[in-house]
């Protein structure tokens, strides 16, 4: 049994690209084995890091005041989130070569030190352990792994930052450019990731 956490990060209500094809990744991972879903849209109720947030972050939880507690309530949901799945797929667009907004501001949530990653001598060290990641992405322009791509290589490093190093990308970039043939050829190398997982279920 394979619990999924569905995070969607576009803004768009319909047409977009990045959703669609994060839908479609769940269907096949819940197509192989037995799965619960969680989806969330991750919007503006995500809250930049502010006063109260940085105050309680450094506080142990038991010198904690009301405040700082209440300003990390959220970010205790967020981390409960991802530590309940052991398979998180991120669907994202690519905006102005870097990640939306929202999810780098998911991504502050996420960071909790002693929750989700420690310091030690030898530098920092994630605690998420054991989780698979997909992260797919759209863009219009930026090719994704060209010098202009700031967003793959952040969300590499910030996953392996809290724990997460299997991961697997997905992308279709630069669809600006598009004849009309990169969706079903990125459904298509999706598909191949689970070739062998279908023979066995079959």
């Amino acid at each position: 049994m394979s619990n999924i956490l569905f995070l969607k990060t576009s803004p768009k209500n319909e047409g977009s690209i990045s959703t669609e094809l994060g839908e479609y990744l769940v269907n096949q991972l819940t197509s192989v084995s037995k799965s619960t879903v969680t989806k969330r849209q991750l919007d503006e109720e995500i809250p930049f890091i502010n006063q109260q947030i940085i105050n309680g972050l450094y506080v142990d939880d038991s010198q904690k005041t009301v405040e700082q507690k209440e300003a990390l309530k959220l970010s205790d949901t967020i981390v409960d989130d991802v530590n309940n799945h052991d398979t998180i797929v991120i669907s994202t667009p690519i905006y102005n070569f870097s990640a939306p907004a929202v999810l780098k501001a998911w991504a502050d949530m996420v960071a909790r030190v002693n929750k989700t990653f420690s310091y030690t001598e030898n530098g920092p060290v994630g605690l998420l352990k054991d989780k698979k990641a997909y992260v797919v992405i759209s863009s219009g322009g930026t090719k994704v792994g060209s010098e202009i791509d700031f967003f793959t290589p952040w969300m590499k490093h910030f996953l392996k930052f809290i724990g997460i190093t299997d991961v697997e990308f997905i992308a279709a970039d630069q669809l600006m450019s598009d004849d009309g043939t990169k969706l079903q050829i990125v459904k298509n190398q999706i598909d191949e990731l689970f070739v062998d997982d279908k023979k066995e279920v079959a």
